[in-house]
């Protein structure tokens, strides 16, 4: 959207997917990447062939224990994906049985693990952490969905109201999509040395952890993880 054929196309600007979803719906934005968790409350129109998902292990999103994960009573959370949130008290509840309060905290993981009995961390602060290395219990809530359902793990889809979403619309994020597919090496090179990623962890996780074509099998891996989160309430 900033370099390639559709630059120019839309008037873009940049909010973390929580606050996409709230500026879709108060009418300050005609799309948005909106977190999975969003649509539980919201009737938007979905851009087809694209969006952030994930087959198997994820490795920005990992839930780090002090305790067995069947003895989670409190768990901090980083309050920047609600989907996350809600897919960590799915995976904990449905694989472990457990029901944890949550705690939101910054992403900081000593300061959280003082706080509570585990921690969330995702994004950047979780690509910064070397799992194996960490003296607790971690699990990789991308390893975890696909363990319980067989199914990919849908995080955030393009959306907004149907008046919006149409086949040209359509047409161009999917466009948009493989200019960026075809030009990792480019986006690995400016952006993970400013976010304190090394460079091959970051092409490894745009390559083989994300997926952002998203196809049948993730729009059934994400109905059911609607499903799930509507049954917490």
């Amino acid at each position: 959207m900033l370099h390639g054929g559709e630059k120019n196309l839309f008037d873009l600007e940049f909010r973390l997917p929580a606050e996409c979803a709230d500026d879709l719906a108060e009418g300050r934005a005609d799309i948005g990447i909106v977190p999975c968790a969003a649509l539980l409350q919201r009737n938007f129109a979905i851009v087809e062939g694209v969006g952030i998902a994930c087959r198997g292990p994820v490795r920005s999103i990992l839930l780090i224990s002090k305790v067995p994960f069947d003895r989670i009573g409190a768990l901090a959370a980083d309050s920047s994906s609600r989907t996350s949130v809600l897919l960590a008290r799915i995976i904990l509840e449905k694989r472990y049985g457990a029901l944890p309060r949550i705690e939101l905290m910054k992403p900081d993981l000593e300061p959280m693990l003082a706080a509570a009995d585990a921690a969330l961390i995702i994004g950047d602060p979780a690509l910064r952490l070397e799992p194996r290395a960490l003296p607790y219990h971690v699990i990789d809530l991308g390893s975890e969905w696909m363990a319980l359902t067989g199914l990919p793990m849908v995080f955030a889809v393009w959306a907004g109201p149907s008046r919006f979403v149409d086949k040209n619309t359509e047409a161009a994020f999917q466009s948009s999509c493989r200019y960026g597919l075809e030009r990792v090496g480019e986006i690995v090179a400016a952006e993970a040395p400013p976010r304190g990623i090394a460079k091959e962890l970051a092409r490894e996780y745009l390559t083989s952890h994300i997926v952002f074509d998203v196809g049948d099998c993730e729009r059934r891996g994400m109905e059911l993880y609607l499903r799930y989160a509507s049954e917490l309430g």
